[in-house]
């Protein structure tokens, strides 16, 4: 492959890290062209998506409310802000350089905010910085997730890059690739099993004829490789694990290899000839049992865990038509919204059952981190107007009467739900929970909070907002002031202090 095509391959894969699909009648459909008298706008580059041009670093940040003192640690979130950028139309929001945003809490304090780069090889060069050591294959400044990791701080990509480890205050440190037993790419959304002490993950790459189920063991090494024969070369940018099984979910958007080698930003499309199949695979290995369900897209998955002979996987979903590479706004398109969606996978009768628990419009479905792969009651998930509206942009904006801003607390025991409503303007970011003691077994699964970080219109600049998971309607806990904007993005994690 030559280092163009592979260019072209890498920014395909990357632009494809949020979620969504292309749905259409045609063997490969991708994005329409807008028409020429049509005004040109690039919403995923202004509002609240406008990338920050500067790394700020504020110490002390002012707080109205209280920060609860048993929260110690750093609040991290990564996302697309594209630097230097020349030519919009050149663009995908999907491909900006990795930003990494954070906020240091301890003993009720708000000690500081830093929001720094991602230092892949080309971020380095493109701020005048030298590069320590040989450039990894696929180098991309990761930009879709940041984990802990075994003392470790991780950003994260799919589909090609090393994840970048970065230290304490957002530093990069360099690439990891687990004691050098990563031979190819990871996932950024990789699955922790805090009682097995395993991460998991399922890699894809645009030229494999195959996926890979990795396992890291609790010596950080990766312990396990399964491979799994796919057809297409399929996107897989999300997937769910339960405590004996791994679930993938393998939908109709595939690699187009033409379009890599005419050099489409993403060069994936919809491919109505790949049939949608959710796939179970024993954790330990062996061979995968295969479901056939309807042509959706799902963004991502909220959690998974076994019910009797019953698999249950809570996901966000898309309906026709998802264009991954947009109509030239430099984002995805769709004409409808995610919703959050239970697939009930029946091994005894070998069938899968959908229902749709919640169809208002939410995305970057969050669980207690405990219970990754065991039985939740609990979800959140975010609701910003300002990316349904960019992600719907077509031929100017359609009426956001049905859009608002809020973050949503599911009870999927009672199948009820919560809403925090925030004000227009005041585009939510994931919303992560974070328990209020990790180390009490016997605390309610809700014990904690939820943490964002919001936009406030008014001081065009970003909170952090703590919540009471457990007073969720009420006002905010805390809400931390933040001395710039941190852009609509992807997501976070808590990182406790050790």
């Amino acid at each position: 492959m030559t280092d163009h095509t592979r260019r072209n391959v890498l920014r395909g894969a990357a632009a494809v890290t949020a979620a969504g699909a292309l749905v259409g009648t045609g063997t490969a459909v991708r994005p329409a062209v807008a028409a020429p008298s049509a005004p040109r706008r690039f919403p995923f580059l202004e509002g609240a998506f406008e990338p920050v041009t500067e790394e700020l670093t504020a110490f002390d940040l002012p707080v109205t409310g209280r920060v609860p003192r048993e929260l110690n640690g750093r609040f991290l979130r990564n996302g697309p802000n594209v630097l230097g950028l020349e030519d919009p139309r050149a663009h995908h929001w999907m491909l900006g350089d990795g930003m990494v945003h954070g906020v240091r809490l301890r003993e009720g304090r708000a000690e500081w905010y830093r929001n720094r780069w991602v230092r892949s090889s080309q971020v380095a060069k493109k701020l005048g910085e030298p590069y320590p050591g040989p450039v990894p294959p696929d180098d991309f400044p990761c930009n879709t997730h940041v984990i802990p990791y075994r003392g470790r701080i991780l950003a994260l990509q799919e589909s090609g890059p090393l994840p970048y480890a970065l230290d304490d205050e957002l530093n990069t440190v360099g690439t990891h690739d687990f004691r050098g037993t990563l031979k190819g790419p990871l996932t950024a959304h990789t699955k922790f099993d805090a009682q097995a002490g395993e991460l998991h993950a399922i890699a894809y790459y645009p030229t494999w004829d195959h996926v890979r189920h990795l396992v890291v063991g609790p010596s950080g090494r990766v312990v396990r490789t399964t491979r799994i024969p796919v057809a297409d070369a399929p996107m897989i940018h999300d997937f769910a694990l339960t405590e004996h099984h791994v679930v993938i979910l393998d939908m109709p958007v595939t690699f187009d290899p033409a379009g890599a080698e005419r050099g489409d930003i993403v060069p994936y499309v919809w491919n109505d000839r790949h049939p949608a199949r959710v796939g179970v695979l024993p954790r330990e290995g062996g061979a995968v049992r295969w479901f056939e369900v309807d042509p959706v897209y799902y963004s991502h998955t909220l959690n998974a865990y076994e019910e009797g002979p019953h698999i249950v996987v809570d996901t966000t979903n898309f309906d026709a038509p998802f264009l991954v590479a947009g109509n030239g706004s430099g984002g995805p398109h769709t004409a409808g919204t995610p919703r959050l969606d239970r697939w009930t996978i029946d091994l005894r009768h070998g069938r899968v059952r959908t229902r749709t628990l919640d169809d208002r419009p939410q995305e970057f479905p969050r669980v207690n981190e405990a219970l990754v792969s065991r039985r939740h009651r609990y979800g959140y998930a975010a609701a910003a107007a300002e990316m349904s509206l960019a992600y719907q942009a077509v031929d100017g904006t359609p009426p956001d009467r049905a859009f608002a801003n809020a973050l949503i607390k599911h009870d999927l025991l009672r199948g009820t739900s919560e809403v925090h409503r925030l004000p227009p303007g005041a585009a939510a970011s994931e919303a992560v929970f974070v328990p209020s003691d990790p180390r009490d077994g016997r605390a309610a699964e809700d014990d904690g909070y939820a943490i964002a970080y919001v936009h406030d219109p008014d001081r065009g600049a970003s909170d952090l907002v703590i919540i009471s998971a457990q007073d969720f309607t009420g006002e905010p806990v805390a809400r931390i002031h933040l001395p710039g904007r941190v852009p609509l993005g992807f997501h976070g994690s808590w990182i406790p202090d050790a």
